[in-house]
């Protein structure tokens, strides 16, 4: 008798844990757009109210102005691209699709190039008091670790995400 208590038990215990878990069949796209729109808001709203000085359209670190030429750099490009499969392609493809990170198709014209090196560099200050970082982060839900690259390994990759996106 008691060996039936404890099977019904457990399996009323686990249909509700999978209930709970469970989502609904209804479409949550529109939804969670709305949200992480609602979302990104707020917590630029909060960034500017915590700390007055933070410009949430330059990010946070040493790079306020990339120049970056019309014609893609090649030799930087393929550096990029070979740091690119060492450090990067575990957690971001290449199109828009997301891994564990955001897809890198079409990052270059999603964020300014100062923000995006800062970013590379720079990634735990970023997520710390960017709004944008922070966003992506509620998205993903993985911290994007930060990897020890050189100003010139962030510049490099910076010009393999312009190939990426079609820059020639």
């Amino acid at each position: 008798m008691k060996k039936m208590i404890i099977s019904f038990l457990l399996i009323l215990s686990t249909a509700l844990f999978v209930i709970s878990c469970g989502g609904g069949s209804g479409d949550k796209s529109a939804e969670s757009a709305s949200e992480s729109t609602e979302a990104t808001a707020d917590t630029a709203a909060i960034a500017a109210s915590e700390n007055p000085s933070y410009d949430p359209n330059r990010g946070e670190g040493k790079f306020k102005d990339v120049k970056l030429s019309d014609k893609l750099d090649a030799a930087m490009a393929d550096k990029g691209d070979k740091l690119y499969e060492l450090k990067c392609s575990s957690c971001h493809k290449l199109t828009d699709e997301r891994l564990v990170g955001p897809g890198w198709h079409g990052v270059t014209s999603r964020h300014k190039p100062e923000w995006i090196m800062n970013f590379i560099t720079n990634t735990d200050e970023m997520i710390d008091k960017d709004p944008k970082a922070q966003a992506m982060l509620e998205i993903c839900m993985v911290r994007m670790p930060n990897q020890s690259l050189s100003d010139d390994d962030a510049r490099n990759i910076l010009e393999f995400m312009r190939k990426n996106d079609g820059v020639k």
